[in-house]
């Protein structure tokens, strides 16, 4: 018999998450896996849970997009990887929403057990790990700050409500100079996004052909400086999906990105929805190709080239 052993955020999303795990331990016997259940109760517990692991065949992380970046910055600092799933129960679920996930968590499941091991683009920021998305600059911080019981309240709402209410705030500009593709290039930004996804925020098809596995992610640095020009590019991304298009927004697909700020910012990086605080000036982005995941395979032909 196979062993699974399920991370598991019990403040993730709304749902009972005991009750949830019994029917997912009765689904994975089924299919022929012992499966213990970790929780975690705070943050970082699920990077530890994963570093610590003895022996397993597949772990499954039952949480939001937060959790599944622990987990994998739990599997990078492993000699011996594991075989990783993302099985989404959080908030907004970008992650999972781009692999194809319902919001019948049992049909998820099964598919998951039915798909196809991947290995995946891991995109490093000063060597940790995110899934999906760095991105850096005014309001990003809402990712992170709602409060949790708003979120619990509302859901995805929250996120708005709690942007709204930090719309008249001034907006910050960054002086800082980019190195891509031997290109180098300086200026004032009030944005950053770094990627490797279809889906960041809620927004399909930001950048229809993304792919998983193909040693690339996408950059955009966002020099707008007036609010009505940033809310005009965001209602384009959001309609048009034309992203790499838009005035004011300089866009590359790339395997290597280094930033320097003139001087240290004091506002954090969003890491898969999370802060990560960065003290350094010099930022570098870049590729590892050492995790492999379990994923639906639902959507694979669309994200995968192998």
């Amino acid at each position: 018999m196979k062993k699974c052993i399920i991370i598991c955020n019990p403040q993730s999303g709304t749902n009972n998450k005991e009750k949830l795990m019994e029917r997912f331990i009765n689904i994975l016997a089924i299919n022929n896996y012992e499966t213990e259940v970790k929780y975690t109760k705070k943050q970082g517990d699920a990077t530890k849970i994963t570093k610590h692991i003895k022996e397993c065949d597949l772990v499954i992380v039952a949480g939001g997009d937060g959790t599944l970046n622990e987990v994998l910055n739990g599997n990078l600092q492993r000699k011996k990887k594991l075989l990783i799933a993302n099985l989404p129960l959080g908030t907004s679920n970008d992650v999972g929403k781009m692999y194809g996930y319902t919001n019948n968590y049992v049909k998820d499941l099964e598919m998951l057990l039915n798909g196809e091991i991947k290995n995946i683009d891991t995109c490093l920021i000063n060597n940790r790990g995110f899934v999906y998305v760095a991105a850096f600059g005014n309001y990003v911080d809402v990712a992170y700050s709602t409060p949790r019981k708003l979120k619990k309240k509302v859901g995805k709402i929250a996120y708005f409500i709690h942007g709204f209410k930090r719309a008249k705030e001034t907006l910050k500009t960054y002086k800082l100079t980019y190195t891509v593709d031997n290109k180098t290039v300086s200026g004032d930004y009030s944005f950053i996004f770094i990627s490797n996804s279809s889906r960041i925020g809620g927004v399909n098809n930001i950048y229809p052909d993304v792919k998983l596995d193909d040693n690339k992610f996408e950059v955009a640095f966002c020099n707008l400086k007036k609010k009505t020009d940033i809310i005009n590019a965001l209602f384009k991304v959001v309609t048009s999906n034309k992203t790499k298009e838009i005035k004011g927004i300089e866009y590359y697909r790339t395997d290597k990105l280094s930033i320097k700020f003139y001087e240290r910012p004091n506002e954090s990086w969003c890491l898969d929805g999370e802060e990560f605080k960065e003290t350094k000036t010099d930022i570098n982005f870049s590729i590892s190709k050492d995790i492999n995941m379990l994923v639906p395979s639902r959507k694979v032909d669309k994200l995968f080239i192998d």
